[in-house]
């Protein structure tokens, strides 16, 4: 069969890169792709949000699965409109998108149907939501509501700084109309772990775990971002803690979407805030695609061809699934550009990639990168993700920053401590 993937970043290259070694598929197309996914796939010029367009080429192309990778799509119902034109596509529906699409649907079901999450309050206006955070205790997590590409979630260390994340969200606007709602929510402590999972909306396959890092810097400071690394499996979870994850989390959220009318298939991320001297775990967020940086140490560690577990989630057949990886870990460091998540420029030349192409272990996902009279430039934020695959943590980490140190443009960044000291 021939496979469309929709997106241009480092999650959509390193699936890419996955699901062009199947042997059920000929052709991979990628709509729009970037310089490092069309050394293995077709590129198709349509832009992600153009979800008429893409089901015009999926239709001529007669296209066999469609994969998306980035959220907006999802959530605009990209699925729905596939799947009225008899067109087979991974993900879920807009119903059950909405788990991602809203963080206010999304707390308000998990408080709904018992599932462990921080406490929170929902505003819609500046007024009363400045006087709330203005004499809580802090630290505090303020939230808004709509699609932010994974920045939207800021904590705030004191009561004038809740107030002013609220006037940028709220009045300035500097995530658009995701920001007319606000959620303000308690601060947990403990450790940050994504697991993913491939459910078609009865029975659930869960993947390995993985660990990103959502601060700019070191030492988890800075602003977050869309993720700044990332490392599998995470090294925190035990045996009890997973299945209470299952019982508590997936399967209750799997259950009850189906009870709402919103049966959930594709991935499922959940985003979990982990306290091991309790223990227990708290949700913080859903996800209903792949998780971004953490999807490229998982596909270094799948043995599995993924094309027949995304089959089997449209077809309702991922109980019969079974799935195998590398126990080795992988650990993913990002190069970014100088000033994301804010404000940064483009249209760098970067040099060393053929570098890292010749090191045995280590694969360079391209993000924001492009064409520029032939040569590879900065494209966006996140740039280049190194990743890599060793005997044990310290041996991968190892060869990702032997390799990041090898590319080279101008107002390049990384994270230093990506699994250290763990």
């Amino acid at each position: 069969m021939d496979v469309l993937i929709i997106g241009n970043g480092g999650r959509e290259h390193a699936i890419t890169w996955k699901v062009a070694q199947s042997p059920e598929v000929n052709t991979v197309f990628c709509a729009p792709g970037n310089p490092g996914i069309c050394e293995i796939a077709q590129s198709v010029d349509i832009l992600p949000e153009d979800i008429n367009g893409l089901c015009q080429f999926a239709k001529d192309k007669n296209i066999g699965l469609t994969i998306v990778g980035p959220e907006t799509p999802l959530v605009d119902g990209i699925v729905d409109l596939f799947q009225e034109n008899n067109l087979t596509i991974f993900g879920p529906r807009k119903m059950a998108a909405e788990l991602e699409g809203s963080k206010v649907f999304s707390k308000n079901f998990m408080r709904k149907h018992g599932i462990p999450t921080a406490k929170f309050r929902v505003f819609d206006d500046f007024q009363s939501a400045a006087r709330y955070v203005e004499f809580i205790a802090v630290p505090v997590v303020i939230k808004a509501n709509g699609l932010a590409k994974g920045k939207g979630a800021i904590i705030c260390k004191t009561n004038e700084e809740a107030i002013s994340t609220l006037k940028s969200l709220m009045q300035d606007k500097i995530f658009g109309s995701a920001g007319e709602k606000v959620i303000v929510e308690e601060f947990l402590e403990g450790q940050e772990v994504s697991v993913l999972s491939i459910t078609d909306g009865k029975s659930i396959l869960v993947l390995e775990t993985a660990q990103d890092y959502k601060a700019a810097y070191d030492q988890n400071k800075g602003p977050n971002t869309g993720g700044m690394g990332a490392y599998s499996p995470t090294t925190i979870l035990t045996d009890k803690l997973y299945r209470e994850i299952e019982k508590q989390v997936l399967v209750p959220t799997i259950h009850a979407m189906k009870r709402e009318g919103r049966p959930f298939k594709g991935l499922l991320y959940t985003g979990l805030m982990v306290n091991l001297h309790e223990p227990k775990v708290n949700v913080l967020e859903y996800n209903v695609r792949f998780g971004d940086p953490e999807t490229q140490p998982l596909m270094m560690r799948l043995k599995s061809d993924i094309v027949p577990l995304m089959l089997a989630s449209i077809n309702g057949t991922i109980g019969n699934c079974n799935i195998e990886w590398d126990p080795r870990p992988s650990v993913c460091v990002v190069a970014a550009s100088n000033g994301y998540p804010e404000k940064y420029e483009t249209d760098k030349e970067i040099s060393g990639i053929d570098k890292v192409k010749e090191m045995d272990d280590v694969i360079l996902f391209q993000a924001g990168t492009k064409k520029n009279n032939g040569k590879i430039a900065t494209n966006g934020g996140r740039v280049l993700n190194i990743t890599s695959i060793g005997d044990d943590i310290e041996s991968a980490r190892s060869k990702a920053y032997k390799a990041i140190e090898q590319v080279s443009f101008d107002g390049i960044f990384w994270r230093n401590d990506i699994a250290a000291d763990l």
